[in-house]
């Protein structure tokens, strides 16, 4: 007979990914006992099969092509990337799969951690079966944290079952670089993935079903990136869809709608998530098991008083950053709650509300050129009934852009609310501009007035002087 462990906490965290890490932060630095449970790795998604895995492999072929740019630096940087070396530091980045760190983070914040597999089971109640055999039941006094996030989606595809095809998972864990990679999908990760693998030695044929790539940014973003893809030898084909894939002799052949037949060592499907939530219990509270689950402002799930839902699970923002952010929010709810707050600060911008998850998402997608977004689009602020204007800009203009690099292509654009004259928008496209969006992040979350951005003088010659020229241009 399994033997049984029955305990109490405040808060029960269900995935310890950077999300339920960040809620369990911010309840314990309130005074809450609670538990974290985690089937795989401590770290999750993000740590060992996404965001650092995937930028340590595009860091170096992102800085050869800068070096590339520059003169009197260029031509010693024609050769290939090292491999090898480029994947040991991958490896390195992911900590080698191991998360004894992450674990150590958890003990010192003083959360107890349960590994296996956590379900509901009724309200207020987790259970989880350890290594040990064990079957504890976790009760929350006051909240349970869903926090798992999502997996690689793909499609019903004939064959593909037999494939062994890549997710996003294999794409930056592999240990080789294939010598052909077919890579389906135009979003950020398939965009990103076949940057990497191309300057790593694979010769890439990227299929995107849709008209151009990184269809959620504006048009523009998509467009460069494809450019820079194409010159980089990527084989891009958009309008493609694939119809069946096989494996024959170890080599994949996928099928076009065209009829096309593509021939490669591996193929990548980036085709969408899906969320975590098929195998853990939701059915138990009256629930859909594999369903996106509804939240309020404060990441609580609808109709319920202690169910709350934080990161990409919730289908929000499905980003790493922005689950952090609504974990701290959660995390600040979760704690006054539990203090008793008889009213908690839930209006737009309040300290228990992720009001940016709706008006102010920054995303940089690490490609050559970068495209770093913040806001709504031209579209979406149209869509939205906003009153706006689009005030484009090239980087060309700005002279700290060709002292970066000689050449320098890549544009700005701001969306202007027309009515307030504060930004609902913000997109920049161009090399080195992920570590400027965050400039628009706090003209685009502090709803900063035009007439107050004329004052934030740009140092010159710094590529950030891209400002100004946005501002003259909107001025006249």
């Amino acid at each position: 007979m399994t033997e049984t462990e029955s305990i109490v906490y405040d808060v029960v965290v269900v995935g310890a990914g950077p999300v339920g890490e960040n809620v369990a932060d911010r309840t314990r630095a309130a005074g809450l006992s609670t538990a974290v449970v985690e089937s795989e790795l401590i770290g999750g998604e993000c740590s060992y099969w996404a965001c650092m895995p995937s930028k340590a492999l595009l860091r170096p072929v992102i800085a050869r092509a800068d070096a590339r740019r520059v003169p009197g630096l260029g031509h010693l940087v024609q050769g290939p990337l090292d491999t090898a070396a480029v994947l040991a530091h991958r490896d390195y980045e992911a900590s080698g799969w191991k998360d004894d760190g992450q674990v150590r983070w958890l003990d010192g914040i003083g959360a107890d951690l349960y590994r296996g597999q956590g379900r509901l089971d009724g309200p207020r109640k987790v259970t989880v079966t350890g290594p040990d055999g064990i079957r504890h039941v976790l009760t929350a006094r006051h909240a349970v944290a869903v926090c798992t996030g999502t997996r690689a989606l793909l499609p019903d595809l004939p064959g593909l079952a037999d494939v062994k095809a890549w997710t996003s998972r294999e794409a930056t864990s592999a240990k080789a670089a294939p010598g052909r990679l077919i890579v389906v999908g135009g979003g950020v990760v398939a965009v990103e993935m076949a940057t990497a693998w191309q300057a790593l030695g694979s010769r890439v044929t990227l299929l995107v079903r849709g008209k151009g790539l990184l269809p959620r940014m504006e048009p523009f973003a998509g467009e460069l990136v494809a450019d820079a893809l194409s010159e980089a030898g990527v084989d891009l084909r958009t309008g493609t869809s694939v119809t069946s894939v096989t494996r024959e002799n170890g080599t994949v052949v996928a099928v076009t709608d065209s009829g096309d037949r593509i021939e490669a060592d591996e193929i990548l499907f980036a085709t969408g998530r899906a969320p975590q939530t098929d195998d853990i219990g939701l059915d138990t509270i009256g629930l859909e098991p594999g369903s996106w689950l509804t939240v309020d402002d404060s990441l609580r799930v609808q109709d319920s008083d202690w169910l709350y839902a934080v990161g990409d699970v919730n289908h929000r923002a499905l980003l790493t950053h922005q689950g952090k952010y609504q974990a701290r929010i959660a995390g600040a709810a979760i704690a006054a709650r539990a203090s008793g707050v008889p009213l908690l600060e839930t209006d737009p911008w309040g300290a228990h509300a992720a009001t940016a998850d709706h008006d102010a998402v920054p995303q940089v997608v690490f490609t050559d050129p970068e495209a770093a977004s913040v806001g709504l689009s031209l579209a979406e602020a149209e869509q939205a009934g906003h009153r706006v204007r689009a005030v484009d800009v090239e980087f060309s203009s700005v002279a700290g852009a060709g002292l970066y690099a000689d050449g320098y292509r890549g544009r700005a654009r701001m969306i202007v609310d027309l009515d307030d004259e504060t930004l609902r928008g913000v997109t920049f496209v161009g090399p080195g501009v992920g570590e400027l969006i965050h400039s628009a992040t706090i003209a685009v979350a502090g709803q900063v007035p035009i007439n107050r951005l004329w004052h934030a003088v740009p140092s010159y010659p710094t590529i950030s002087e891209i400002w100004l020229r946005l501002l003259e241009a909107y001025r006249g």
